[in-house]
């Protein structure tokens, strides 16, 4: 039986949840060798869909994962397809981070579309989960929601960042702080989430792996609303900068997304804090743009699960040859790109891998044995990746309008979580 998935759908979702599970056909699945019962692949195409968080109520914008997908699926095609088949992209739906709609987008590309596999899947609600792994729809995205971690066709593409009791965390995270900070030994940190289902999983993963770093964790805690930016940022900021015996702490741990970010760090700097700030976020040079963002973000050390855009290695000079051809011009680099160009790749991989033969089945039994090393999110392996994270990560440091490594991109040992 299927560990059940924890989803954050409202009830309007739960609602759809029920009645996509119950009318959905699974008549399109694998039939023997015919791909043409195969849903999504032709002897000539693969068909695959995207769901991504353009809009938000906050005006945050994951667009970009799109252009990344779109990227890596056209190199792939100009290089003769997945064994002889090309990728069909049909480029991603807007689940605007709504519950309702992030379903109402996983049941269109499955019924009506007809995708073999969603990839990417880039958004903090993740209410199709249920809904693709019943349809045995190959789903690919950045494993920074509980969703990725466990079910059997659901992929992180840098592995289960927010694993469930007795798997492991990450600490590319801490031990990158820990190499700013010049060791954990004797400081403390503070970590801010936002009060809803992924902030309280991220509270309580980074509240265990700050701790197993080293880290003396001086306050914790999923309390920022989810759904409207705070206009006053003082209770806040009076916990954190007194949490540590009635002090500051050595860092303030963010773990939320831009806009939260900038008036979060706006106030902890007006309030005269000194110390390392941090978040796993604002890697966007498109933030640069306006004095106000830079000015908020200036200093601020970004964790990445990738090499940072800095990197001079030929699979980062691949990317960013590969986003200029798409986008037909150079663009700023961001975090986004890199989401839905890795979704994409892992799951070109594994079906690679696969074989001419590419049924639901044949996809599965290559995954169950994938491996591979050197990849831009480090050694990548299933299926410790429906389990663990990769556990790779760097941290780069905006200063002076640039962004700047201040922790190499390196892989660590995870610790157990419980």
């Amino acid at each position: 039986m299927l560990r059940p998935i924890r989803t954050i759908a409202t009830a309007a979702a739960a609602l759809l949840l029920a009645t996509a599970c119950n009318s959905a056909s699974t008549s399109g699945e694998p039939s023997g060798k015919d791909s043409a019962a195969v849903r999504g692949v032709t002897p000539d195409s693969i068909k695959v869909g995207g769901i991504v968080s353009m809009t938000t109520a906050s005006g945050y914008s994951k667009k970009d994962t799109d252009l990344g997908a779109r990227a890596r699926y056209e190199r792939a095609n100009a290089e003769g397809g997945v064994n002889g088949r090309k990728i069909e992209y049909l480029g991603a739906e807007d689940d605007g981070q709504d519950p309702a709609r992030n379903l109402a987008a996983a049941r269109k590309l499955v019924q009506q579309e007809k995708v073999f596999a969603v990839s990417p899947m880039s958004s903090v609600t993740f209410s199709g989960a249920d809904f693709l792994e019943k349809q045995q729809v190959p789903t690919f995205g950045w494993g920074t929601v509980p969703q990725f971690c466990g079910p059997k066709y659901i992929y992180g593409f840098g592995g289960c960042m927010v694993p469930m009791p007795g798997g492991t965390i990450t600490q590319s995270w801490p031990e990158g702080l820990a190499h700013v900070l010049g060791g954990a030994k004797g400081k403390s940190v503070a970590v801010l989430a936002n009060d809803n289902d992924a902030g309280t999983f991220a509270i309580r993963t980074y509240k265990q792996g700050f701790a197993a770093a080293g880290f003396r964790v001086s306050y914790a805690k999923a309390a920022v609303p989810a759904t409207s930016l705070p206009s006053d940022w003082s209770a806040y900021t009076k916990e954190i900068l007194r949490s540590n015996g009635g002090k500051a702490p050595d860092a303030v741990v963010s773990v939320m997304q831009t806009p939260y970010n900038i008036g979060l760090f706006t106030a902890v700097k007006r309030a005269g804090f000194k110390g390392v700030i941090t978040d796993p976020t604002d890697y966007d040079p498109g933030l640069l743009a306006k004095d106000a963002t830079k000015q908020a973000l200036d200093g601020v050390h970004v964790l990445l699960s990738f090499e940072p855009f800095e990197s001079s290695s030929a699979a980062m000079r691949q990317f960013k040859d590969d986003i200029r051809k798409a986008a037909g011009k150079d663009v700023p680099l961001n975090m986004h790109m890199m989401t839905g160009y890795m979704s994409a790749d892992f799951f070109l991989a594994i079906a690679e891998k696969a074989g001419k033969d590419l049924t639901v089945e044949s996809f599965q039994k290559a995954a169950a044995g994938f491996s591979d090393t050197g990849t831009m999110v480090g050694d990548r392996s299933l299926p410790k990746g429906q389990k663990e994270a990769f556990g790779c990560g760097a941290l780069v440091q905006l200063k002076n309008g640039a962004y700047q490594v201040s922790s190499p991109f390196k892989c660590y040992e995870p610790v157990p979580f419980g």
